[in-house]
């Protein structure tokens, strides 16, 4: 069964470089027919309003967060396909039956594809947590502390992005200590960063009866959980292997670091209910008399 998969996979894509061009053409598809859906006919420019594009929030985080996510599996699928061995060796030699994170996106041309995907989810993510921002402090008003709060969690959102450019830019096969230090920057920052997102939510359903902002605290702090739990596994499992090399410490490792990533894109995606009903807007600010 497996040698006839293998054959099937190997028949369908001779090459990592065929598997990486039927991806990106894939993306460039699906791209287009988002693309058709995010503009709206209806509210094309005018004389009136000189409107150029209208994205719906929703669209624009969803597509946002398929960026890394089809960049993810895609990387994990070719590295298991074509560079298990690469992948998944580790330094003492023990027996590894998953490629980690790290290694998925540190070959090529997996790290081509991360590398593009992260790039490109870039600015809209920054568009997004401005937006918080915004949102805050429309909820909050003169209140201090939640305001104080708001622009904290903010700075942790930033460095998270951050963190996450890094350990993109610098893989672990290139400098160690440098993709290390962009890793855990990344999840540190965005524990710290739903951890806030957390409180600050709290507060929003203190005041407010909306059932989808109840829904999406509810859901916060089970990613909150989740990502937490998940991250202490993942730590003690890589304690583990490199202490004591235990054959599948590293399988179980990269396995909870999965799930990690998978919890804190969950987590992010909740700003579909936080931003529900509304709409990102281009307009033209030609000055006519210019």
């Amino acid at each position: 069964m497996e040698s006839t998969r293998l054959a099937w996979l190997c028949w369908l894509f001779p090459h990592p470089l065929a598997l990486n061009n039927a991806i990106v053409l894939f993306v460039h598809k699906l791209g287009l027919v988002l693309l058709q859906k995010m503009l709206q006919g209806p509210h094309a420019a005018g004389p009136d309003r000189p409107l150029l594009l209208r994205i719906s929030f929703r669209s624009c985080v969803v597509g946002t967060l398929c960026l890394p996510l089809l960049g993810l599996l895609s990387c994990v699928f070719i590295s298991s396909m074509y560079h298990f061995e690469d992948a998944t060796g580790t330094h003492c030699h023990v027996d590894n039956y998953l490629p980690s994170i790290s290694a998925s996106i540190s070959l090529s041309p997996e790290c081509h594809i991360w590398r593009a995907c992260i790039g490109l989810h870039w600015a809209p993510r920054v568009l997004v947590e401005y937006s918080y921002l915004k949102l805050y402090r429309c909820r909050f008003g003169a209140r201090s502390v939640e305001r104080s709060l708001s622009v904290v969690s903010l700075l942790f959102s930033v460095c998270e992005n951050m963190g996450l450019l890094l350990l993109t830019s610098v893989s672990s096969t290139e400098a160690y200590a440098v993709h290390k230090t962009g890793f855990l920057l990344f999840i540190g920052s965005s524990l710290v960063y739903m951890l806030i997102t957390c409180r600050l939510w709290s507060a929003i359903t203190q005041q407010s009866f909306s059932p989808e902002d109840a829904r999406s605290h509810r859901w916060k702090k089970r990613l909150l959980f989740a990502c937490s739990f998940f991250c202490g596994f993942a730590g003690f499992f890589y304690w583990k292997h490199n202490m004591s090399c235990q054959s599948g410490a590293y399988t179980m490792f990269a396995l909870f670091e999965y799930l990690l990533v998978f919890s804190n894109m969950a987590f992010h995606l909740t700003a579909v209910w936080d931003f529900r009903g509304r709409d990102i807007v281009v307009v033209s600010l030609e000055d006519k008399h210019f």
